[in-house]
């Protein structure tokens, strides 16, 4: 959620800046693309920022499982996800059914990574062992979502969205490989994900209408459905982890003509 802080401040700051600068351009200056919505379809490409995590259901602690290593039995304590800055790009497809209403198409190729982080410690609490399984992903990424916007004021407006869509892990059904700097024989244990995810997003955004085109700024949050955990027999899977779903919080510029 610091991921979430720091994009909702950096989204404000812009958004703050622009609108200066664009009220005191507006003073005594007309509309740019008064006619941008005077076709019912119009194109344009987008440039995003992500960091996409994981939302974890672990089993009731009482039930989380022991593994003996070099003889010293150890118990799984935590189970917890990180994540990191990923980039996007992709392709805008946007129709309007409404004067302040459309439907949207966004299909776009993401990279992001995220990992699952294990912790073990012995019965005397005097031993810990971390695992850190990572996962690479490349999505593609295909959004179908309403915008409702605003009635433009001068060159600004602003809007929500929502909607929902399908995502394809190019690089799903890969080994989480990870490693506890240990060397023991759980290092070389994986974690296996499903390539195919089904989501839900919601966010906001505001445009600004410039001589050429219409350039956005677009703050939204996209939560997976399905249940993305491969059950294995092993420690790190079937035996500590019910459910694990993907999350992913998007940054995004659009360029629209």
């Amino acid at each position: 959620m610091s991921y979430l802080r720091k994009s909702s401040l950096l989204f404000v700051i812009l958004l703050a800046n622009i609108c200066q600068s664009f009220s005191q351009q507006n003073e005594g200056a007309g509309q740019n693309l008064p006619n941008f919505y005077q076709n019912r379809l119009h194109f344009g490409f987008t440039i995003a920022f992500n960091s996409t995590d994981f939302r974890i259901h672990t089993k009731p602690i009482v039930s989380l499982p022991d593994t003996i290593i070099d003889t010293v039995r150890y118990n799984m304590k935590n189970i917890y996800h990180r994540s990191a800055p990923g980039f996007a790009l992709g392709i805008v497809s946007d129709f309007r059914i409404h004067d302040y209403v459309r439907l949207r198409f966004t299909p776009n190729i993401s990279f992001a990574s995220r990992s699952l982080e294990y912790y073990l410690s012995n019965k005397k609490g005097d031993s810990t062992l971390v695992f850190e399984k990572s996962v690479e992903s490349t999505f593609l990424i295909f959004p179908l979502e309403v915008k409702i916007q605003s009635k433009r004021a001068f060159n600004f407006s602003a809007y929500v969205i929502g909607g929902g869509g399908y995502a394809m892990d190019l690089a799903g059904n890969k080994k989480a490989q990870g490693t506890s700097g240990s060397g023991n024989v759980l290092d070389n244990t994986y974690v296996k994900l499903y390539r195919d995810d089904f989501f839900y997003s919601g966010g906001g955004g505001v445009d600004f209408y410039l001589k050429y085109f219409k350039f956005g700024l677009e703050l939204k949050i996209l939560s997976g459905t399905r249940n993305l955990l491969y059950q294995r027999n092993n420690i790190f899977s079937q035996k500590s982890v019910d459910k694990v779903n993907s999350r992913m919080v998007v940054f995004t510029l659009t360029f629209e003509g």
